[in-house]
């Protein structure tokens, strides 16, 4: 298993370990994509990745008796190492939209969860998404929260930047007015950091987050293979476990 690997590792290793793993037989093997950087899911501390969805692959794993390799990369690169086989799915809260549906098949949702605005400590001219307005505003590369802010019938008036990492040092440096990321995630930065921010408001907009496949037959295979692991991780209460662990709550159900 790769978890002990450095990042620098991982990101090196992606390429070679998904091309390798074209030529193998890989119904014994599940590649995860994740980006190793989006605490508390998927991170590297002292050298080792680790996280809610580490442990939520590797319990999947281990209901289906296959090994799991992890390979690290941009979130913004992961679903074309997707769509190019290099990569089974990818385990770094996938929100589910219909862009993403026409294109992947998603198992069920595995985490719910809503879009956060979050602001430097202090800041009392956001108090939640009616405030973006002539605000600039971090999200990351890649995610759904740009979609989400683009969908506001003010969005014309907000400037939205685009970040491959950063966007909470970003914010608390005053760079920036505020970022947008899912409320779990943005909850435990400032309780685990000493970062000067702050949640801005309620979330604006649920999100069911789920893994994707790619809609070819291998990738029917594992979906479904992967689903029927993740009901079973449920009804053994697993999933409430690993959440609790992480976040204090379950937030495995809706």
């Amino acid at each position: 298993m790769l978890r002990s690997l450095t990042l620098a590792t991982l990101l090196g290793a992606g390429l070679a370990v998904g091309g390798l793993a074209q030529a193998q037989d890989s119904a014994d093997e599940l590649r995860v994509g994740m980006s190793g950087g989006y605490f508390p899911f998927t991170f590297v501390r002292q050298d080792v990745l680790q996280g809610f969805e580490v442990d939520v692959m590797e319990a999947v794993a281990e209901v289906l008796d296959v090994e799991v390799n992890f390979v690290t990369a941009n979130f913004s690169g992961l679903f074309g190492m997707l769509e190019s086989g290099r990569i089974d799915t990818i385990a770094n809260q996938i929100t589910i939209t219909e862009e993403r549906e026409a294109k992947y098949l998603f198992t069920a949702p595995y985490v719910y969860d809503g879009a956060q605005v979050v602001t430097r400590r202090g800041n009392d001219e956001v108090s939640g998404v009616e405030d973006l307005r002539g605000k600039q505003v971090a999200v990351n590369l890649g995610s759904n929260y740009e979609q989400l802010l683009r969908e506001l019938p003010f969005a014309d008036e907000i400037d939205i930047r685009t970040y491959e990492s950063n966007i909470e040092q970003d914010t608390a440096l005053g760079r920036v007015d505020a970022f947008v990321m899912d409320r779990v995630s943005a909850s435990q930065v400032i309780q685990e950091t000493p970062l000067p921010l702050q949640l801005a408001g309620q979330p604006f907009s649920e999100i069911r987050n789920a893994l994707p496949f790619r809609d070819d037959e291998a990738g029917r295979e594992w979906r479904e293979r992967v689903d029927a692991a993740l009901a079973t991780l449920r009804e053994q209460g697993r999933l409430a476990e690993i959440s609790e662990r992480w976040f204090g709550t379950d937030i495995t159900r809706p």
